[in-house]
């Protein structure tokens, strides 16, 4: 297990059971950005990949 999952299964534990839209989720990441801005290019990335989960191409 990496670190990181603990996080993961925090998020799904406390709210698994929520929906949200896309622009709900990009204005959380500007947020979280905006407060550390150290972690920019991380949520670049992960904001990048998940644009083009559909992609065929990536």
């Amino acid at each position: 297990m990496y670190f990181t999952d603990r996080g993961i299964e925090e998020l799904i534990r406390r709210r698994g059971d929520e929906e949200f839209t896309c622009e709900w989720l990009a204005e959380q990441l500007q947020a979280f950005v905006d407060a550390n801005p150290d972690f920019e290019v991380p949520v670049e990335r992960f904001a990048t990949w998940l644009a083009r989960l559909d992609d065929p191409e990536d």
